[in-house]
């Protein structure tokens, strides 16, 4: 007897990692998956793994999300497939050294990945959940979109892009049906950090969050209702607080003369 479903999520990112666990995470919950990432033979390995433990249908697609015509055939994934409830935009890179010891390449293929490939997947599922009423979008940000100064500047500014984009997305689809969550996770046991040149064990462990639980904990910020998730945050009405006076700052600033400090 067929499974039923709540539809497909597609995933990017997905062949390790945080990706990997929202899929196990998903599948378990009643999601079929399409696993997105490079690696052919992990996202293989992953997706036999997953139909096995959960019998829920699983198609993969290598893509590089930095090489257009990879991108463009994700895009048109999300476009056509009307069975897609659920993106989870997690692919992205990231960068620890200071901004003028980091390779300005380098630099420019962390904004491609990171703002320019979430911006457009996002942008191709919109337009199908607004026209079905219904579907989720999780854009994969980071505790550095509001601290900054905690890693390279660049990655800070393109999680910075992802949290506001998020927010503002929210405000504009959120009476159409659909939900945005933008999930802030600090440091995480991941391959991030080797991939970034601190391997995560360099690290104060008592700082470091597994994979399984950050993402167990997103999900239930999804559940509840949260645009913004941060797990790593214990004290959730300081987020509270700092996005009301956010809210209040954003209603003063359009004056027809300048303040009189600078008069």
């Amino acid at each position: 007897m067929a499974l039923s479903s709540k539809g497909t999520a597609l995933i990017t990112g997905a062949s390790s990692g945080i990706g990997a666990v929202y899929a196990d995470r998903l599948a378990r919950q009643g999601y079929d998956l399409i696993l997105v990432a490079r690696s052919q033979s992990k996202l293989n390995a992953l997706a036999n793994h997953l139909s096995n433990e959960t019998g829920r249908a699983v198609e993969v697609v290598a893509a590089d999300l930095k090489d257009k015509a990879d991108l463009l055939r994700v895009e048109n994934i999300l476009r056509t497939d009307a069975s897609i409830t659920l993106l989870v935009n997690n692919a992205g890179v990231g960068a620890v050294m200071p901004l003028l010891g980091s390779p300005v390449d380098d630099m420019e293929d962390m904004i491609t990945l990171n703002v320019t490939a979430l911006t457009r997947l996002a942008y191709a599922a919109a337009p199908g959940f607004v026209a079905r009423g219904a579907g989720t979008v999780i854009n994969i940000s980071s505790i550095v979109a509001i601290g900054p100064e905690i890693l390279n500047g660049v990655y800070g500014g393109t999680k910075a892009f992802v949290l506001g984009l998020s927010q503002s997305m929210h405000h504009e689809l959120a009476d159409k049906g659909v939900r945005i969550q933008a999930v802030l996770p600090g440091a995480t046991a991941t391959d991030f950090w080797s991939e970034a040149g601190n391997p995560v064990e360099n690290l104060p462990q008592e700082i470091v969050m597994s994979a399984q639980d950050m993402v167990d904990a997103a999900l239930v910020g999804l559940a509840q209702g949260e645009v913004v998730t941060i797990p790593g945050l214990h004290e959730g009405e300081k987020w509270d607080a700092y996005e009301a006076q956010r809210q209040v700052l954003s209603g003063s600033f359009g004056h027809s003369t300048a303040a009189a400090r600078y008069r």
